[in-house]
Parts: C-alpha cells; structure tokens; sequence
C-alpha cells in the first residue's frame, strides 16, 4: 500500500511538472498545511532519473515558497490580526500558534524569515508576525528566499541522490524526511549558540 502511494506521488509530480511543483510549494508555505518533502524528494528522483532538469525544479520549489510566503505576508498586511485570529481556526491555525510566531519574530529579528523557513510548523506562518510588523518586503523576500532556498536544495538534492535506489525512496520516504529535520535542528542550534554568543 505504501509503494503505491509513494507510486502516485512521484508520478503526479512528474505528470504536474514544475508547475505542480511551484504549486506544491506555494500551499506548503502558506495557510494550507502541505509536506514539501511530498514535492521535492520526488522532484529529485525524478531528475536523477533524467525525467526533470534539478535546476528548474528547484527553482519551481523555490518560487512556489517565496510566493506562498509573500502571499501570507499580504494577508497579515492587508486584514490584520484581528482576520487572522478569526478565520484562521478554519485551516488549524489558532491564536496560540500566532502568538508564538509573534514572540519568535520578536526574539530573533528579521533573520527569523530565514531561520523560520527550516523549522517545521513555523516556516509556513513566520510571514504573519512579519507582515503585522511590516517588515521591509525586499529584506523579507531575501531572507525567506534564502531559508527557503536552502530547505528545498536539500531536499531535491536528497531526492537526487538516492535516485538510483527507489526501493530506498519507498521504504525509507518517513525515515530520510526524519533525518532531513535532524539536519535542520543541527543548523537551528548552531544558530541559537552563535546568537547568544553574539548577545554575550
């Protein structure tokens, strides 16, 4: 049952194309919970298979994500807290899970749209807490570009390299999206040790 579905993910990313991709990614950062791990692995795979060029699909992973960002970014702007606080219960997002992204953005500056980005449950809503505090839109785009960049290489690069085993990619998709998060929780730490060093 697993390899099938594993099946209809990889073929559906193939059949969508960078497109489907761009799309994937754009739900992934904004209000509508989406694994991009779903997206990109597979989008690897299928480069190292030549069916996909990596470049473009990381691109496509890339673009999807900033846009998704910038589209919650929008929201926060445009409606405010209040909106975001009263319709946000109908995509899971409650005023709890505001309040932390707003005490994150508030401990860490603007440097937390790129941390943020590769921390799970916190990369698709970091873009609210910056939007209500109307961050600068080119220092916001580069780095959530930057944070976004780096997930989604390493997790197409993940995809491409274990591209020649796809029993590998069936049998393990849970364990390597895993042990990507280990990666990411490294960086995470390294950074908070160099922030309170810096602060120090």
């Amino acid at each position: 049952m697993l390899h099938e579905i594993i099946d209809w993910i990889v073929n559906a990313v193939h059949g969508w194309g960078y497109t489907g991709i761009f799309v994937m990614m754009f739900l992934e950062s904004s209000f509508f919970p989406f694994p991009s791990e779903v997206a990109m692995i597979p989008a690897g795979y299928l480069a190292h298979q030549g069916k996909m060029n990596i470049w473009l699909a990381i691109a496509a992973g890339i673009g999807g994500s900033l846009t998704g960002a910038l589209f919650n970014y929008w929201l926060a702007v445009k409606f405010g807290r209040p909106f975001l606080v009263r319709y946000g219960k109908y995509v899971m997002f409650k005023e709890e899970t505001l309040q932390r992204m707003e005490t994150f953005f508030a401990k860490h500056g603007h440097i937390s749209t790129f941390t943020g980005r590769l921390i799970p449950a916190v990369r698709q809503y970091i873009s609210l807490p910056a939007g209500l505090a109307r961050m600068n839109i080119p220092m916001f785009a580069f780095y959530t570009g930057l944070g976004a960049g780096l997930w989604v290489m390493i997790l197409a690069f993940l995809g491409y390299f274990i591209g020649d085993n796809q029993a590998l990619l069936k049998e393990n998709l849970t364990t390597i999206t895993l042990a990507t998060l280990a990666f990411v929780a490294v960086l995470i730490i390294a950074y908070y040790f160099w922030q309170k060093r810096r602060v120090a």
